[in-house]
Order: structure tokens, then sequence, then C-alpha cells
């Protein structure tokens, strides 16, 4: 890959650069996001460990989608400007800025924790999607969000602004995923932390007023119509946890995201567990079980995922 420009400044697009940054830090060495901290992201990526399970999780995502980075039906000619929004580590922007080498790419993110050393046609700002975007209308050919649950509060504003950023013709693509660990053969059950694991976040994103359950209840399709674009498409797929099923690819995801989930569970749970006050001891017991769950194999669970992606319709 094309990694030897250094961006030390960005373009005008109106979101802060990433290289004028400097991440607060928490007593035990946390990256902590600079802008509306108060925001839930226990997957946030501010952490070497933490940004390597993203990247991974990347990877897994890719393979899901076919080795694509994409499955709306962009035309290569016509792309000329791209926002990622929610970059994390930036590894989706970099991947699709090399992709396609002539369009600009733009990630942005509460969290200036992307790298320095990226293609020369993608640049990072932070940007709180959450918030009034300060992109022009009619910017962008491409508008690509993945992973933003629990980090919304209003999804249909969020659709809205994309809506006026979105050049006519323009596709916009959503990757969501549902907090519910379920299994097809009743091996994951409500009494297990598998099974206990979606109403643990679902009951969370209610006190803080962020929804986990925006796969459950269609509301990327709905916030899309809303907004006003056509051409809506879904795809839906299973995300297995662990190596137990039996086709070669889906095992394969299933083993990633085994790994995603097992390198940080306590970064996955300690978020959401403080905000419902659970105890130490909780917290401890919970990750305990949930561990051995996923490392006995005995469980066949999974987590659904739905892609949407629409059009901009052309007046």
């Amino acid at each position: 890959m094309q990694r030897l420009i250094k961006r030390l400044s960005s373009k005008p697009g109106g979101g802060v650069p990433t290289g004028d940054a400097t991440p607060a830090v928490a007593s035990n060495g946390t990256a902590l996001p600079q802008l509306q901290p108060q925001i839930p992201q226990p997957q946030a990526a501010n952490d070497e460990q933490q940004s390597e399970v993203m990247d991974l999780n990347h990877h897994n995502l890719t393979i899901a989608l076919g080795d694509q980075l994409y499955i709306a039906p962009l035309e290569r000619d016509k792309i000329k400007k791209v926002l990622d929004v929610g970059t994390g580590t930036g590894i989706w922007a970099i991947d699709f800025a090399d992709e396609f080498p002539d369009a600009e790419i733009i990630g942005t993110d509460i969290s200036p924790i992307q790298p320095s050393w990226v293609p020369p046609n993608l640049q990072f700002e932070i940007e709180d999607c959450s918030q009034e975007w300060t992109f022009g209308a009619e910017t962008f050919d491409f508008i690509h969000m993945r992973w933003l649950v629990g980090g919304i509060a209003d999804w249909y504003d969020l659709f809205a602004q994309a809506y006026r950023a979105m050049k006519p013709g323009g596709w916009v693509q959503s990757l969501e995923t549902s907090p519910h660990l379920t299994s097809d053969d009743g091996s994951v059950t409500g009494t297990t932390a598998m099974g206990q694991w979606g109403k643990f976040f679902i009951e969370g994103g209610k006190k803080l007023g962020r929804p986990f359950t925006i796969v459950d209840e269609g509301v990327q399709r709905k916030a899309m119509e809303a907004a006003g674009f056509v051409d809506i498409q879904e795809y839906d797929f299973k995300m297995p946890l662990g190596s137990w099923p039996k086709d070669p690819r889906l095992k394969q995801m299933g083993q990633f995201a085994e790994i995603v989930l097992d390198k940080d569970i306590e970064g996955w749970v300690l978020f959401m567990a403080n905000t419902l006050g659970w105890s130490r001891e909780e917290i401890l017991v919970y990750v305990g079980m949930l561990r051995k769950e996923l490392r006995s194999g005995a469980l066949h669970a999974y987590y659904s995922q739905k892609v949407v992606w629409a059009r901009k319709p052309e007046f």
C-alpha cells in the first residue's frame, strides 16, 4: 500500500486536522476522546490494543462483504470525493484511498488516533458526526458509515446530514450490528453470559440515550427513507463467534470474531458496566463467564449485521 505521504496539515473541510490535536490521557494511560467524551463507544480504539482489535474487525467485515470494502453500486469514474464517518483507526479509509487513488478521501472521528503516514489522497479530521456537520452541501459522491451503534442519539438527523452533504446521484452505505448474541441450535440461552450480552448493551444504551437496537428495529432504512434517499437496498449476514461453523469461510470469520472479542473483553464491557453501576466484583464475574463460554466452543453463537445502501436522487 502507498503510505509515503505524511499528513502534517489538512485541506479545508471544516473539521480540525488530526495532526493538530493531542489526546487527553487517563490515569491508566489510555487516550481519551477530545470531543464529546460522554459519547459511549465501548469499542472505541483509543489505545494500541483496541486499535489492533478494530483493524482485525475491519478485516473480518471485509471478508463478510465478499472481500470488498463496499457493496453499494459505485461508478468508479464518478467517485471524486468520499467521506468515512467514524473512521476509527482509519483503516477502511486507507484501503479505500488505495483502491481509488484519483479520489479525495476524508475520514472523520472524535478521536485523533489515526496514523500519520497515509495515501496522498487521504486526510483525517476531528469531527463529531452527532453534531452539525461542517461540510458544505452536495460535497460527497459516497458517504461510508460503519459500527456507529452506541455513539448516535439521533439516527434520523445523522442521515439527514448525510443527505445534505451528498451530491445528487451519490451513495450512502451504513453497516451496523445487532447487540444480541444468539444461536440457531439453542446453545445460547438467556442464562448464559452471551445470552445476556444484548440486554446489557440495550439497557445501558437506553440510560445514555443512544440506542443499540438499530439493526433490530430497521432504523437504517427508515432514517434513509425519511431523509429522502431512494433505491434503498439491504444485505443481512450472520457473524459467527468462534470456530464452530463447518463452512470454511464462516469458520474463518468466526475465528477472527472470537479474537476481536477475547482480545479486549474488558474494553467492551467496562464502560457500559460502569454506566449501569455494576460493582467491580460483578464486572469480574461477568467477564470471566463470558470468556469461559467464548473459549469453550460449546456455544454456537452469532450476531446479526446489516448493510444498507441508498442513493440521493438526481433532480
